[in-house]
């Protein structure tokens, strides 16, 4: 088992977590972060070969990795706390413990899937799914492509999809067109994403509308839509859903930081509620990378005890912050999307649970109990927040391991120190 030590502790190199790895850094502080993906990016800088990066991106993954101050450990899954101030985490071939001083939790969000007929089909992905697919390098060239949900994630799918070669049959938008259109008339306030606007536009987009199902035997063949009290049947080879995201905040929960809403509270400073822990980026509230980047500084800075120099960051994260805010009022998710999910729909994929077989369960514990409800490779993270979304369920508190893990890394897991 390997046995690291570092000042600031970073989980998760995304937006904000690189941005809070260089303010640490910058200050003297010695950072690591620990990150389950290949390389440094998060999901909104995946790389791949069909990847585009941005220049922020770039410029960023190039100061992390040049740094003398930061060290990545990228592949690295988070299993457990096994100390107040000690991680247990995972990688291919090793494992190990992780002391730390302060912590930063910039654990990301992730989409949000609610369950429909025909919804785990195969052809049927979540919209962030087949964009990260597309970086990968997955071809569909003259596919018929349906993107439908909620939020500009879906225009920028369809922006993808396109240039792989793909064909956008519909963009099928739940929210009503007047909130879209005060939306956008909106962006003047953030000119970055206005001039963003006419390359995302697409006259395949339609309002106020739902995928009802997801039609095909063995394999997707088309959609079922509804408009305005009727439906309609497309064709289609895939079929990518996404209903906004929602803040990742299991690793919050394990450290007992308290929670304002679905996300993590922290303070002007970004800290959370509990000593020496701060958090920065989706998992504090969903607001795009720019935000991210505004409140990952403003953490690293604060980490390392610059507070003066966190303190120069708060007048955009505020701007970020009301852009955030615009965007949550205008895509907020229409009550009537309850309505396409049937008792026959599959609520836990991985125990094959269905929606009808736990809707009258008072609570995801009772749900677990009776149904085996998320207990596969999930562990719960897909269907528990559908279950949340449709019957208002308190959230599960997170057990050890986070993830699923190998026995020896188990096996050489320590036993619990003495509280602080």
């Amino acid at each position: 088992m390997t046995d690291l030590h570092c000042d600031i502790a970073i989980l998760g190199a995304g937006p904000a977590g690189l941005a809070a790895a260089l303010s640490a850094a910058d200050s003297g502080r010695q950072v690591t972060i620990l990150d389950d993906n290949p390389v440094p990016g998060g999901q909104i800088w995946r790389d791949g070969p069909g990847a585009r990066l941005p220049e922020a991106a770039r410029q960023r993954r190039a100061a992390v990795a040049g740094h003398p101050n930061i060290r990545v450990l990228s592949g690295a899954r988070l299993i457990g706390r096994p100390q107040p101030r000690a991680l247990l985490f995972e990688r291919a071939h090793d494992c190990g413990l992780l002391h730390w001083q302060r912590l930063i939790l910039c654990c990301g969000a992730r989409e949000l899937q609610l369950p429909f007929p025909g919804w785990t089909l195969p052809g049927v992905t979540s919209a962030g799914g087949l964009q990260a697919l597309l970086k990968q390098g997955l071809s569909v060239t003259d596919e018929r492509i349906v993107i439908a949900g909620s939020g500009p994630l879906l225009l920028a799918v369809a922006a993808s999809v396109r240039q792989a070669g793909g064909q956008v049959v519909a963009i099928i938008e739940q929210t009503p067109l007047r909130s879209a259109l005060r939306f956008a008339a909106g962006l003047w306030r953030w000119p970055e994403k206005a001039r963003q606007l006419p390359e995302l536009a697409d006259h395949h987009w339609r309002p106020a509308s739902q995928v009802s199902a997801a039609l095909g035997d063995d394999r997707l063949t088309a959609v079922r839509i509804r408009h305005g009290g009727r439906e309609r049947e497309l064709a289609c080879d895939r079929l990518a859903t996404g209903y906004g995201l929602i803040p990742n905040i299991e690793p919050g929960l394990l450290f007992g930081c308290p929670l304002a809403g679905t996300a993590i509270a922290v303070d002007d400073y970004q800290q959370t509620g509990i000593p020496d822990i701060f958090a920065a980026g989706e998992c504090t509230g969903v607001g795009g990378s720019e935000l991210a980047l505004a409140e990952g500084a403003i953490a690293g800075y604060a980490a390392a005890g610059d507070v003066a120099r966190a303190r120069t960051g708060f007048a955009r994260r505020e701007r970020w912050q009301g852009f955030a805010r615009a965007a949550e009022g205008a895509f907020a998710l229409q009550p009537q999307l309850g309505e396409i999910c049937t008792p026959e729909s599959l609520l836990c994929r991985c125990e094959d649970v269905t929606t009808g077989a736990v809707a009258g369960a008072p609570d995801w514990r009772s749900a677990k109990m009776a149904q085996r409800c998320g207990m596969g490779a999930c562990q719960g993270r897909t269907c528990g927040a559908a279950a949340r979304w449709l019957w208002g369920w308190p959230l599960p508190t997170p057990r050890e391991p986070l993830s699923p893990a190998r026995i020896d890394t188990l096996a050489h897991r320590p036993p619990p120190a003495n509280s602080e």
